[in-house]
Order: structure tokens, then C-alpha cells, then sequence
């Protein structure tokens, strides 16, 4: 196999699995992911391990935001690599980190790096930007700022 295939093969092997994660398919999802699966979050001292780690820390997202949908803005493979430039837009409708619901919409931005293997997916290097994530369900409501939404002068 050529490596402008094998890039081909596991760029469409990454739209496929975003395509079950916005559809809530976390079961189908995970089929997708090699047994022994590596989790690398950026700020995590350690790696996380198994398509059960996956699958929980996936189940966590959709109950605070059950509504989440991810948009893949750029993506490009070479060989066994993948990388991803994503936006995730939902709705804060569950317990996240200890924060109730607050029915606020949210977007934040993801870089995602996937490793392949045989056809599945053998490891994530994931650098989401928590911070605005975070921001946007415990700063101010667009009400609650000086000009109310207004931006106009």
C-alpha cells in the first residue's frame, strides 16, 4: 500500500468516527478504537488506557452537553497519522467539573493528533482549549455584561 492511500484510508477512518460522534454512536465509536487505545490530554500528567476510558470520558461530555457537535475545520494524514482542527458547539445541560447546568451554549476549538493501526484508531494527542470552554459556563452571561449584548456604541 502506498502512503498517499494509508493517509487516505485513515483520514476517512477519522471523518467516520466524528460522523458516529455527532451522531451519538459512542458504542460504534469505540469499535472503532484498538483495544488498547492511548489517551494523551494536554495537562494530564498521565495517559489514560482501554476503549473504556474512552467511552466514559466521552459519556461525561454528551451528559454535560447532550447536544455536542463536533465541525472538522482542517484535517490532513501522513501515513499512520492524523491531524484534526475541530470547533465543538453544545448546550450546558449537565453536571461538568463539578458546574451545573447552565444552559449557556458554548464553542471551543480542539487540535487532535490520531495515530492508526491495522485500520483502527491506536492513540489521541488531544490539545482542546478548556479555558474558553470553561469561561463560557462560569464567566459573566452576555446579560449580565455592562452592555447587555449590546455591542454597538
Amino acid at each position: 500500500m502506498t502512503p498517499d492511500i494509508d493517509s487516505r484510508r485513515s483520514t476517512d477512518l477519522i471523518r467516520s468516527a466524528f460522523g458516529l460522534l455527532n451522531a451519538h454512536d459512542v458504542q460504534a465509536c469505540a469499535e472503532l478504537l484498538t483495544e488498547d487505545f492511548i489517551i494523551n490530554l494536554a495537562g494530564m500528567a498521565y495517559q489514560q488506557h482501554g476503549r473504556q476510558a474512552w467511552q466514559t470520558s466521552v459519556e461525561m461530555m454528551l451528559g454535560a452537553f447532550p447536544d455536542l457537535h463536533a465541525e472538522i475545520l482542517d484535517i490532513f494524514g501522513q501515513e499512520d497519522r492524523v491531524a484534526v482542527r475541530l470547533t465543538f458547539r453544545g448546550t450546558h445541560r449537565g453536571e461538568f467539573q463539578g458546574i451545573a447546568p447552565t444552559g449557556r451554549e458554548v464553542h471551543y476549538d480542539s487540535i487532535e493528533l490520531y495515530r492508526v493501526t491495522d485500520g483502527r484508531l491506536a492513540e489521541e494527542w488531544i490539545a482542546s482549549d478548556i479555558a474558553t470552554l470553561m469561561h463560557q459556563i462560569t464567566g459573566p452571561s452576555v446579560e449580565d455584561s455592562p452592555t447587555g449584548g449590546n455591542t454597538k456604541n
